[in-house]
């Protein structure tokens, strides 16, 4: 490891790291623009300048290698007037738009020009300008205040794995384009807009809204999708505005989905404020006590046979403890968390959790995917996959649909019937698992929703075992999900008591009369025509399928507008915080459903979250440590069955449109209609041309 001595300071750093690197040990501040520690290095902005000693010139510290023995010196004139003449070149031809840009207040550009800044400039010809260009409906460009960084092109290029952006001229002509003026097709495209150290890439639905300081921040965690994205949410008043990324090297880095940052402005569509009560075949507006009573009487008058639950994908995890007891004290015991019909159950930890961590995908060497587009599904996750294939030594097979997943996978096949080749150990990717030092298998939810998902888990499970991947230093078993409660859900045991009904078995039932009272707590993923028959009550927050066949509504709140854990894909319980308060007479769930049970003449030991939350970790201990991921033990799961040999379906046709908050978003449908609708048209023009 080299030593090196920064401003009379010695430290020591590892072998490969930069100058910069080396500062930033020292505890020197060292400005930067192109500079970025997860992206590749560029060194074309030159604002890192420092002096070396015996070196004729100033060097980039970014992209020179820290050396045993360098004497570096960060703040003599020789550096500061360095920087000011970087900062005034860099200057020169931007535009001072400052009181009408986007990123003012949060510009990197505006901050060092403050810091580094001469103060006035040499240059008094016109500055140069150059045309906006059209990213999508996501990304607003002002190229003009481009300083060519190339952040977003390697953004695009090495972590989302799309090769759309590049520097097209040379000099003072350079431009940063899309070359055929196409949006940025990838689902992690908005991460650019974090990246741009100015106002080029702005925030198209954000643009003119608000100004930082405007703003209260409030650190949450997402619920689009599994994965448990750490983010920032700034909301002015009870509107949120806009989310961040926050940074989480475990489970995000510094990275989100643009479904997590823009799926936001539909918290304040179609949103339900108040009760109803549906009277002569009409929901009426109504009280919260002639709600509730309606509610509690149906209930008393239901046997409890005849009373299902079904929790939905963002409910937190206090919700459905609170249903589930009520649920358990009417003697009820069709209630189920799963409502895509997952073959999952509430048995070993191990068997529904993604075992390996998400970090932990960086340390494999060998990966098969079974019924799982993870782009689609947890495009955070599948980001890292690509970092550790970019790495090197990675290799990746799978089972289901050709599908662009942004890395090199040998397809094998859509069907499931395969993996008795992998069972037998006959298959020759079986064989790379077998020699692999870390191999790991992740199963989708296009599997195990199935009729023999349960067969296919259970072949899974036996592969898992056979190839090596379950050991003390490392499980290789992975579920990926693709619904934020199903962990805590399957965690709570929110599944089908003895002689109880599975939704696909209450959604029949009601058909069938058998089951008449269903309670949907934000279930809005399933077929809610089937349930016609039965007297549906919905809690929830969006006027969106549940709430369509509802008998009555009580208004819930969003995930921004409540406290609530969470358990993510690979079981680390997460803390959601409030940024907002629910809108008009909507009411945080647990409130709901501990008000409900008073009147059911069952009411629940508890009177505040606080002791809601103590009477969950005495019942699940699992609850008990926030930001952990509690390993899960390994035992039996699965079912042996024949698996079919058909294809799979992928869970997600459309990433941008998956729950009520993205249904109800305007932007959310502009990405549908510019990404998802273009391509199954382009798709039908061909097919048409062909056929």
């Amino acid at each position: 490891m080299p030593k090196l001595i920064v401003d009379g300071i010695e430290v020591e750093v590892p072998a490969g790291a930069t100058v910069l690197q080396a500062c930033e040990v020292a505890g020197k501040e060292v400005p930067r623009f192109c500079y970025h520690e997860r992206l590749s290095i560029a060194g074309n902005c030159r604002m890192c300048l420092v002096e070396m000693e015996k070196a004729p010139k100033p060097i980039a510290s970014c992209a020179f290698p820290a050396a045993d023995g360098m004497v570096i010196k960060t703040d003599t004139p020789v550096v500061e007037k360095a920087r000011n003449g970087v900062m005034e070149f860099l200057l020169a031809n931007h535009p001072l738009d400052c009181p009408i840009c986007d990123q003012g207040g949060e510009c990197d550009l505006q901050d060092q020009a403050m810091a580094y800044g001469l103060g006035d400039s040499r240059y008094h010809e016109n500055k140069r300008a150059v045309t906006d260009k059209h990213m999508g409906p996501l990304i607003k460009t002002i190229m003009t205040r481009c300083i060519h960084c190339t952040r977003c092109i390697r953004f695009a290029s090495e972590v989302a794995g799309v090769d759309d952006l590049g520097a097209v001229y040379r000099g003072e002509n350079m431009q940063i384009t899309t070359y055929l003026e196409k949006a940025l097709a990838s689902e992690l495209s908005a991460n650019v807009i974090d990246l741009c150290p100015v106002g080029a890439l702005t925030s198209r639905p954000y643009a003119f809204v608000a100004r930082p300081w405007e703003l209260k921040k409030t650190e949450t965690v997402d619920v689009m999708d599994a994965v448990g994205s750490a983010i920032r949410v700034d909301s002015r008043g009870s509107e949120v505005l806009r989310v961040l990324p926050r940074l989480n090297e475990d489970v995000n880095e510094e990275w989100i989905s643009d479904k997590t940052r823009y799926a936001c402005d539909g918290l304040k569509r179609q949103r339900l404020d108040t009760p109803y009560v549906r009277v002569n075949g009409k929901l009426q507006p109504a009280s919260w006590d002639e709600a509730l009573l309606a509610v509690a009487d149906r209930i008393r008058a239901t046997p409890a046979a005849k009373l299902a639950a079904i929790a939905g994908d963002t409910v937190d995890a206090e919700s459905m403890y609170a249903l589930k007891g009520i649920m358990t004290a009417l003697g009820a015991a069709s209630l189920d968390c799963r409502q895509d019909g997952t073959k999952l159950n509430a048995g070993p930890r191990a068997g529904y959790i993604f075992n390996t961590g998400i970090a932990g995908i960086e340390q494999a060497d060998a990966i098969l995917l079974v019924g799982t587009n993870p782009r689609t599904e947890a495009p955070i996750l599948n980001a890292r996959i690509r970092k550790r294939w970019l790495a090197g030594g990675l290799k990746v097979a799978s089972i289901g649909a050709p599908a662009d997943l942004t890395y090199k996978a040998e397809f094998l096949g859509d069907s499931p019937a395969i993996l008795s080749e992998f069972v037998s150990g006959k298959h020759a990717f079986a064989k790379v698992l077998k020699a692999a030092e870390r191999p790991m298998i992740v199963i989708g939810q296009g599997a195990l929703t199935r009729a023999d998902g349960a067969a296919i888990l259970a072949a899974a499970r036996e592969i898992a075992e056979k190839l090596n991947m379950v050991r003390e230093d490392w499980n290789g078993f992975n579920v990926l999900h693709t619904a934020a409660a199903r962990v805590a859900g399957l965690d709570l045991g929110f599944v089908p008591g003895e002689g109880g009904k599975d939704v696909a078995g209450i959604l029949e039932g009601a058909e069938k009369g058998e089951i008449e009272t269903v309670y949907l707590l934000a279930a809005d993923e399933i077929d809610t025509d089937r349930l016609k028959n039965a007297f549906v009550i919905y809690q929830g927050h969006h006027g969106d399928r549940g709430a369509h066949v509802a008998d009555v509504i009580l208004p819930g709140a969003a995930y921004t507008e409540k406290e609530g854990l969470y358990a993510n894909t690979e079981g680390r319980v997460q803390l959601g915080k409030m940024a907002a308060f629910p809108p008009g007479e909507a009411r945080e769930d647990w409130k709901i459903l501990r008000a409900l049970s008073e009147r059911l003449g069952k009411t629940l030991p508890y009177n505040s979250l606080i002791e809601l939350r103590q009477k969950l970790v005495a019942d699940y201990p699992v609850f008990a440590r926030v930001e952990h991921a509690e390993a899960g033990e390994w035992g039996a799961f699965g079912a042996a069955g024949i698996i079919e040999d058909t294809a799979i379906a992928y869970p997600i046709r459309n990433f941008y449109m998956t729950d009520p908050v993205s249904r109800a978003s305007a932007t959310m449908a502009k990405c549908t209609e510019a990404f998802v609708l273009k391509n199954a048209g382009d798709e039908q023009g061909m097919t048409g041309t062909h056929g």
